[in-house]
């Protein structure tokens, strides 16, 4: 083979997964690649059970028994600490091939605890094998000091995320939706996992004064860490007639939520955030946004220009957001048509895996 990918597949669907896909069907198209899938079951971060244990000695094994006929690694990293514990152990197995390996991380809040965080010990950890490889990729500049003090900058690749093709609107579809902007329809698509914000955004809606109520829609789509969370969060919405949960979506449904919404809300302070592809799905599908400034997203949003950053943690945020929407739908409209061009312009999956094809071939070029 030529290059070892050691990168978490679909099912389940996360942004990370996802990305990982879509680098995947491109690269198979220039080298023999040998796949070790690192998904999960489920979305909780963490040794979530033994079973997991086991799953990961025998990748362990697996990664053992490929390394050696490689001439690169991609390898996507965890940033949960138990995680990183198995990162570390990944680098001492594959000590030698370092020199040939690119690491790329697709969140950035939790590395950053890990690498700049309180636990030195833990970061020279990371450092003693970082510094021994071939590159590391980031989602965007906020994510350089993460690694600046082990990786040199020549060996720091920026690659923003991108949006799926069959999600962009033209603008003409655009124009349209904002020529009915009531009810103004608010979408929060993300697995409803702790610290993405989906509570705050209901207790928002609770907050506004009746007539307000009455003149939005929310939809809420994504999966749940556990049924007890789902049942929770079901009777949490309950008897609010303008709060939908649709379930967890992809294909045609996921395309018409994202183009019937006027505003995209993911008011996030998750601990393992990156870059949220959804935020450019929304953008490609010409939704404003309201968000937080948490982990990579401002290398993506402009308070004012793609939308209106809130404080996270905050129902008062949100539903000052909220009324500001609801007074202003013009803006929404221009927020919405600068989010369509810069998704054009920049966030592309052509753009995307092009770059980390591009990224790997040339660490697999020195190795020959």
């Amino acid at each position: 083979m030529s290059v070892l990918f050691l990168a978490p597949l679909p099912e389940p669907v996360t942004g990370h997964s996802l990305a990982c896909q879509v680098f995947l069907e491109e690269l198979v198209k220039h080298m023999d690649v040998e796949v070790i899938d690192l998904n999960k079951k489920d979305f909780r971060q963490g040794v979530s059970s033994p079973a997991r244990i086991f799953e990961v000695l025998g990748i362990l094994g697996r990664i053992w028994r490929k390394k050696g006929s490689c001439r690169a690694i991609y390898f996507t990293v965890s940033e949960s600490l138990a995680g990183n514990t198995k990162d570390l152990l990944i680098y001492l197995l594959c000590f030698r091939q370092l020199p040939r390996m690119v690491i790329h991380l697709h969140g950035g809040a939790g590395m950053r605890e890990i690498m700049l965080g309180s636990n030195r010990l833990l970061a020279r950890l990371n450092g003693f094998f970082l510094r021994r490889m071939a590159g590391v990729i980031i989602l965007g500049q906020r994510h350089v000091e993460v690694y600046s003090n082990c990786v040199s900058r020549e060996r720091i690749h920026i690659v923003p995320n991108f949006a799926q093709d069959q999600l962009f609107l033209d603008q003409e579809s655009v124009d349209a939706k904002f020529r009915k902007a009531e009810p103004l329809r608010i979408l929060f698509l993300s697995n409803l996992l702790p610290g993405k914000g989906h509570l705050e955004l209901v207790e928002a809606f609770r907050g506004l004064d009746e007539r307000s109520r009455a003149r939005i829609e929310i939809d809420f789509a994504g999966g749940f860490e556990s049924e007890r969370q789902r049942s929770k969060f079901l009777c949490l919405i309950d008897g609010a007639s303008q709060i939908r949960y649709q379930g967890t979506v992809h294909g045609e449904k996921k395309r018409q939520l994202l183009a019937q919404a006027h505003i995209f809300c993911l008011p996030t302070y998750y601990p393992y955030e990156g870059q949220p592809i959804s935020l450019l799905e929304a953008y490609a599908s010409g939704c404003a946004v309201i968000t937080t400034d948490h982990s990579g997203i401002p290398d993506v949003f402009t308070d004012g220009v793609n939308g209106y950053e809130v404080e996270k943690r905050s129902a008062a945020a949100l539903r000052r957001a909220i009324v500001r929407a609801l007074t202003m739908p013009e803006d929404l409209h221009s927020m919405a048509t600068a989010n369509l061009r810069a998704a054009q312009l920049r966030f592309r999956t052509s753009i995307y895996a092009r770059e980390l094809v591009r990224i790997v071939s040339e660490v697999h070029e020195r190795a020959g």
